[in-house]
């Protein structure tokens, strides 16, 4: 059995681990006291046009706006191609956004793909019985 180089329950590093020592601290202790500086540079070269000035200015002032899940209403019954209808028609009139549109019928693909695997899968099995009914 490996001996262990230290004892159950003991630290190996009783000190922990050192504060303010890790590469990114230093990095950001490095450039606190130029940040105002650093910032109006950004400023003045976006007044210029440096487009990507203005960006990295706009990414932290203005992040990205993120899609956000809304309620959909949609009838469930029918078979999965009548379902797609109504999702296509949804879109199409503007009730749903393209992207969730795609996304549902993405969901309603994969649906459709289970239950074939369901289906083949009950078939093999029904095959497999009259194979060993017959032996």
């Amino acid at each position: 059995m490996p001996t262990h180089k230290f004892q159950a329950g003991q630290s190996g590093n009783p000190k922990g681990r050192p504060k303010d020592k890790t590469p990114a601290t230093l990095f950001r202790k490095s450039i606190a006291d130029d940040m105002p500086d650093i910032i109006s540079k950004l400023v003045e070269l976006a007044k210029e046009g440096d487009v990507q000035a203005a960006k990295v200015l706009l990414d932290r002032i203005c992040p990205t706006l993120k899609p956000q899940a809304m309620p959909i209403s949609l009838p469930v019954n029918g078979t999965l191609s009548e379902q797609g209808d109504e999702v296509i028609k949804a879109t199409l009139a503007g009730q749903i956004p393209p992207d969730i549109g795609a996304q549902l019928i993405t969901a309603l693909t994969n649906q459709g793909k289970l239950l074939e695997l369901q289906e083949l899968t009950e078939h093999l099995q029904r095959i497999e019985k009259q194979l060993e009914q017959r032996q």
